[in-house]
């Protein structure tokens, strides 16, 4: 499984982004498909879950209410729709597949075989 995310880029607080994330392969709709974010100096950390089949999700505590996770699996990618951008959501965001789990989410990257490049988000004061 290759995966490519994109849509990062510069915004002012309040604003809005939309990550994307492609997949390679056919068994996409099979995996569970996470969003995760690493910030200077800090660990990688869970944002955001979709499950396979697009009716779970899950979310950390700092974007739920403001990020929403989606995915379109005909065309193989998963999104994240952020709004209400903080400051402190300035990261390097990264998209992955768990394989081990369809239905289920999943919040540690350990449970995560497969990574994406990273997309940077950054949001000004």
């Amino acid at each position: 499984v290759q995966l490519q995310a994109s849509g990062g880029g510069l915004v002012q607080a309040g604003g809005s982004l939309r990550l994307s994330c492609a997949a390679s392969g056919r068994a996409f709709s099979m995996y569970l498909m996470g969003w995760f974010r690493q910030a200077p100096g800090k660990e990688r950390e869970f944002v955001a879950a979709i499950s396979g089949s697009g009716g779970n999700t899950g979310y950390s505590g700092s974007a739920k209410g403001r990020f929403t996770a989606s995915r379109d699996n005909a065309k193989n990618s998963v999104y994240l729709q952020m709004n209400s951008l903080k400051p402190e959501d300035t990261a390097v965001y990264y998209c992955a597949a768990a394989t081990s789990s369809r239905e289920a989410i999943l919040v540690v990257t350990s449970n995560y075989d497969y990574w994406g490049q990273g997309t940077e988000v950054t949001v000004s004061s």
